[in-house]
């Protein structure tokens, strides 16, 4: 029998922290024990090939399918029983990959739409707050488009305008599914550096990727799954130089 990995967690209190996830599709059982955690104003990457079960884990996360786990908790809290809407109300922002960005709507209004209070951490000090100034400022090709619809914007640049509409929500902790996928070669470095800047201004950040180089620019520790279970886990040099690792799990 095969001792599932489980990698360890650590003794201070992260602000997110899972603990055995199982999660399903109907009958079928897709995450299997999955365990992991990101302390506060952390990065930290998810990889896996394409199917591995990245975005189910995100998706489980926020409640999205069907879930079970020993410990689920956000900011000081349990959220596994917790409905979607109530998670995402205590500080939990999650970008799909599939943007759902309101493509009726203007750069402008998608902004308003996502406009949340401003939080408090769980050491009591005050969350990174973000207005619309702000992240014009850090997404410079959002600043020209104020009164462009969705459906006239690239891929990139609707990634950028999904990025920005779940910060207006002021989270203390954000999912990024897959950001990168879609997108052009010219955007994707200047994303990443986007994304990289939040992580310094003290946001925390979970990203689900596939793609290594992207990752490394924003995350200091991984996680690597496949079929559903943790097969590796520790610091992204210490992947990078780990060329069984890489083989095994993240080669196509």
């Amino acid at each position: 029998m095969t001792v599932p990995f489980k990698p360890t967690l650590p003794s201070t209190a992260p602000l997110l922290e899972i603990d055995a996830l199982d999660a399903w599709y109907g009958a079928a059982q897709v995450l299997f024990g999955l365990s992991l955690s990101i302390g506060q104003g952390e990065a930290v990457a998810l990889l896996g090939r394409n199917g591995a079960g990245k975005s189910t884990a995100l998706k489980a996360i926020m409640g999205l399918v069907a879930r079970r786990a020993r410990r689920l908790n956000f900011a000081g809290a349990s959220i596994a029983r917790a409905p979607t809407y109530a998670i995402a109300r205590r500080g939990l922002g999650y970008v799909p990959e599939d943007r759902r960005i309101f493509t009726d709507l203007t750069v402008a209004e998608n902004l308003d739409i996502g406009r949340q209070r401003s939080r408090v951490l769980p050491d009591g000090l005050p969350a990174p707050a973000w207005t619309r100034e702000g992240l014009l400022e850090l997404f410079p090709n959002l600043a020209g488009m104020l009164d462009r619809r969705g459906d006239h914007m690239s891929g990139g640049e609707q990634q950028m305008l999904t990025v920005a509409r779940t910060l207006m929500g002021n989270p203390l902790l954000i999912l990024l599914d897959e950001p990168s996928e879609g997108v052009a070669p010219v955007l994707i470095e200047q994303l990443a550096l986007a994304i990289a800047a939040l992580k310094k201004k003290g946001l925390s950040i979970l990203l689900c990727e596939q793609n290594f180089q992207f990752c490394e620019m924003i995350c200091e520790r991984a996680f690597v799954i496949e079929h559903g279970e943790m097969r590796w886990s520790g610091a992204m040099s210490a992947l990078r130089n780990s060329p069984d690792a890489m083989r095994d799990y993240l080669s196509v």
